[in-house]
């Protein structure tokens, strides 16, 4: 029995989400049909982090057993030739040792986009989040630097999450323009239910100069999602990768070099 992991591209638009559900199209379960057809038995996935409806992924990683007699190329440009437009296989390798794609990750970065102008754009509906009121990107940027660190993140937590510890451990997050976007690119070692949603809705209403640069600060200390900001919506949101350590062989994304040390040890 061989245990494979994989690289997935998909855009989120529409599915309602990663994880199968009943009567609901999702990234998983299109995935899970195009590998039983390579593999001609069924294959369950694992994967690194579900994501919501309307979420995409640059890069979500996956694991499957399998006891089929395929090579790597066969998993990839099989599955691919098998899977809808909207989700590709960039990669496919043994996996190393005890690699699990969700137990085995260290960090995960997500990159959540603003589109900032006065019109909506008919090209990038429903791949970036929009923001008509202008946005003051320096200070969101100062703002989200009270993130970093260990935290109890209740007030940036769904009311549904159903995690046991609200506690998080930020690496880093960054705030930066490129032309009529504002990125926010942030990476912790797990994220709990809309966490990253929540925290650009909290950006968000800093930027337009509704709330001040401390209410980060202050959101932490208070632990109280019903006072936090809104949940900004999916259509923005990118998993773009995630980190393992060197023992298990895959490649990092060039975004984990902003891992501070401390964080980075654990991975060598």
């Amino acid at each position: 029995m061989a245990r494979i992991v994989l690289g997935i591209e998909y855009d989120g638009s529409h599915f309602t989400g990663w994880q199968c559900q009943n009567h609901q199209r999702t990234a998983q379960e299109e995935l899970e049909k195009a590998l039983s057809l390579i593999g001609n038995q069924t294959i369950k996935v694992q994967c690194a982090g579900r994501t919501d409806t309307g979420v995409h992924a640059l890069e979500q990683v996956v694991h499957f057993d399998t006891d089929a007699d395929r090579t790597l190329d066969n998993w990839v440009m099989g599955g691919n030739r098998n899977l809808p437009a909207d989700v590709r296989i960039l990669w496919a390798k043994f996996a190393i040792d005890d690699f699990h794609a969700r137990f085995s990750a260290i960090a995960r970065y997500y990159r959540y986009v603003i589109l900032n102008r006065p019109i909506n754009s008919a090209l990038q509906y429903g791949r970036v989040s929009w923001c008509y009121k202008p946005l003051d990107e320096v200070k969101m940027h100062t703002a989200a630097q009270s993130l970093i660190g260990k935290h109890d993140f209740s007030s940036f937590r769904a009311l549904s999450c159903q995690s046991v510890s609200p506690d998080r451990l930020m690496h880093f997050i960054n705030v930066f323009r490129q032309g009529d976007q504002v990125i926010i690119e942030l990476s912790a070692n797990a994220f709990l239910h809309h966490m990253v949603r929540n925290i650009a809705g909290v950006l968000m209403e800093i930027g337009t100069g509704k709330q001040s640069v401390d209410w980060t600060q202050e959101l932490l200390g208070i632990k109280d999602r019903k006072q936090g900001g809104i949940t900004a919506a999916p259509y923005g949101l990118y998993l773009g990768g995630v980190y393992y350590p060197a023992k298990y062989g895959l490649d990092k994304h060039p975004v984990f070099n902003l891992l501070p040390k401390d964080a980075r040890r654990f991975a060598h």
